[in-house]
């Protein structure tokens, strides 16, 4: 069986994994019978590891704290994800905040490092839950987890629960609403399957999602067609004089304000009749350059 990054991790400092132990019940077993630290001994561990690089230090840190992992994963076991890989990725957060850790802030290491264990299982969930992430912005993660306890309890919101929720994540109804419909849907194969025997199936989106009229390479030519036209373009009129570009610019090029022949006759100091020669001539000059 392949091992997971944290599992090579894990193996090079001889830490125990559950394929190593062979259950995930054997390793919650071995996790809670290695010693917690006392303050002392944590400290003394802390700065063996921060002042010294003491690799054996770091090695007793992250031990005495693996039976915390396993208490923090336990509290994410209903969105459908094995325990075992939320353990594992809660290990390689307790190994950031091992690494990280400040012996002399005064505060214990469980207290630094439940944020960065939380911090790997909420990626994790965020990438594993669904086919299409449904999270992608700070305020969408809270919603996503804090939205996660309140359906077990209210079902679908309405107006009020809505605004309490909004206001007390800081984020606007709309966004609460939005993310409440995400985590309601489900995720449907592309190319599924319809199952025969049920008459009310919906069908599979490859059904209704098809676009017959778009074929890459017409949508390549299209794109190269236009890029070649600009650039005709912009020759042509970098061929005129600057009275006769002035005039073609402001009459068919610039829709914000396009002027009429009396206006730019009144400008110049001639008639309107002369403009639309200008404009003529400069016309046919361009027009020969997109023919050639």
């Amino acid at each position: 069986m392949t091992q997971t990054p944290l599992a090579t991790a894990l193996v090079a400092n001889n830490l125990p994994i559950p394929s190593a132990l062979g259950s995930l019940d054997a390793y919650i077993g071995a996790v809670h019978q290695i010693p917690v630290l006392s303050v002392d001994e944590e400290q003394a561990l802390a700065r063996a590891f921060r002042d010294g690089e003491d690799l054996d230090a770091a090695k007793q840190l992250v031990l005495s704290h693996l039976r915390f992992v396993v208490h923090v994963a336990r509290g994410y076991n209903g969105y459908g994800l094995q325990m075992g890989d939320l353990i594992q990725e809660g290990n390689i957060g307790l190994m950031k905040a091992v690494k990280r850790f400040d012996p002399t802030v005064g505060v214990r290491l469980v207290s630094f490092a439940v944020h960065w264990i939380r911090a790997e299982m909420h990626e994790f969930i965020l990438k594993n839950w669904r086919i299409v992430k449904v999270a992608t912005t700070k305020a969408q993660r809270k919603l996503f987890f804090n939205l996660r306890k309140s359906k077990t309890r209210l079902g679908w919101m309405n107006a009020e629960e809505v605004r309490a929720v909004a206001a007390d994540l800081n984020v606007s109804e709309r966004e609460v609403l939005e993310m409440e419909s995400r985590l309601s849907g489900r995720d449907i194969g592309f190319d599924a399957p319809t199952d025969s025997d049920d008459d009310h199936a919906p069908p599979a989106p490859v059904a209704y999602l098809v676009a017959n009229d778009e074929d890459p390479s017409q949508a390549y030519e299209r794109a190269d067609s236009q890029d070649n036209q600009l650039e005709l373009l912009r020759e042509g009129l970098a061929r005129l004089d600057a009275r006769s570009r002035d005039i073609v610019k402001r009459r068919w090029l610039d829709p914000d304000s396009k002027v009429t022949l009396q206006e730019l006759a009144d400008e110049y100091g001639v008639s309107a009749e002369r403009i639309r020669q200008v404009e003529a001539n400069a016309l046919k000059k361009m027009r020969a350059l997109f023919t050639a």
